[in-house]
C-alpha cells in the first residue's frame, strides 16, 4: 500500500481522481485473481483481465455491492457518478458513469488505507459472475 494522506484531504479529491486511482488499483486486483484462478496462457489471462475493467462490467460490480455500501462509501460511489468527465466514443454512457463511480469508491478505500474493505468488496464482485448480468438495483 502507501503512506496513508489525512482523511480530510481525501475527502477533497476529485471523484476523476479517486476513479483514476481506483481504476488502476482495480486492474492490480483483477490481475492478482486472474493468476490465483490458475496457470494459463498470458495471452487468455490478460483478455479476462480487460473483461473484467470495462465499464459495462464495473457498473455491474457497483451494484452488486450497493446495498452493503456505508451512507460514506454511497457517497462517494455518487460524486464519482456525477462526475464530469468525457466518455470513451464506443462506452455507454450510463454503464461508464456507473463505472466511474466504482472506480471512485475503490480509490477511496485504496487511499483511505482500508484495505481490508477495499478486498472484501472486490472479492464480492470477482465471485460473481459478470457475465450473467445478475447484481443489485437497477440505480445507485
Amino acid at each position: 500500500m502507501h503512506e496513508k494522506p489525512d482523511i480530510n484531504a481525501i475527502k477533497q479529491y476529485s471523484a476523476v481522481i479517486l476513479a483514476y486511482i481506483g481504476d488502476a488499483v482495480f486492474e492490480l486486483i483483477v490481475r492478482e485473481h486472474m493468476i490465483a484462478s490458475g496457470l494459463r496462457k498470458i495471452k487468455d489471462i490478460h483478455q479476462e483481465t480487460v473483461d473484467r475493467v470495462r465499464a459495462r462490467n464495473q457498473a455491474r460490480a457497483i451494484r452488486i455491492i450497493y446495498e452493503e455500501l456505508s451512507p460514506e462509501e454511497k457517497d462517494i460511489a455518487r460524486r464519482g457518478r456525477n462526475a464530469k468527465s468525457a466518455p470513451p466514443k464506443h462506452a455507454d454512457l450510463i454503464e461508464y458513469r456507473m463505472s466511474t463511480g466504482f472506480e471512485a469508491l475503490i480509490g477511496y478505500l485504496y487511499l483511505k488505507g482500508d484495505k481490508e474493505r477495499l478486498l472484501y468488496l472486490t472479492r464480492k464482485v470477482l465471485e460473481e459472475n459478470l457475465d450473467n448480468g445478475r447484481g443489485g438495483p437497477k440505480e445507485c
